[in-house]
């Protein structure tokens, strides 16, 4: 294997990718507060101090929305290049395959709803 040019192009973009990647991990490890008491491992919540179990009021559920959201996000991402490249496809067969993948993205939201995933659940009184 001959060493031209292209070789030494990728090395130097690694080296630079590198040196990018690490020098604002090494400039906050330097320049970083090394104190940890006072409010440190106080929860902040908007600029005001917690009154009572602040950990305890903070409802952790809507994780799962979040997932589902980021789920079917991708789902409706998957369509749009499809809409645009099957509608200047002659025949039945593009309508056919989005109707399939329509299909398998309502059942999956059939499934979610069987599994109680959409049920908010009720808040704990401690």
């Amino acid at each position: 294997m001959v060493f031209d040019s292209l070789h030494l192009a990728i090395i130097a973009f690694l080296v630079a990718a590198t040196i990018f990647a690490a020098s604002p991990l090494a400039i906050a490890a330097l320049i970083a507060p090394r104190n940890m008491g006072g409010d440190y491992r106080v929860p902040y919540e908007c600029g005001v101090r917690p009154l009572g179990r602040a950990w305890d009021h903070f409802g952790f559920n809507y994780h799962i929305y979040a997932l589902i959201f980021i789920a079917f996000d991708v789902d409706v991402l998957y369509l749009f290049p499809v809409a645009v490249v099957f509608r200047s496809l002659p025949g039945w067969l593009p309508l056919i395959e989005i109707s399939f993948f329509l299909f398998f993205v309502l059942l999956a939201v059939v499934y979610f709803q069987a599994k109680g995933v959409f049920a908010w659940p009720r808040r704990k009184n401690y």
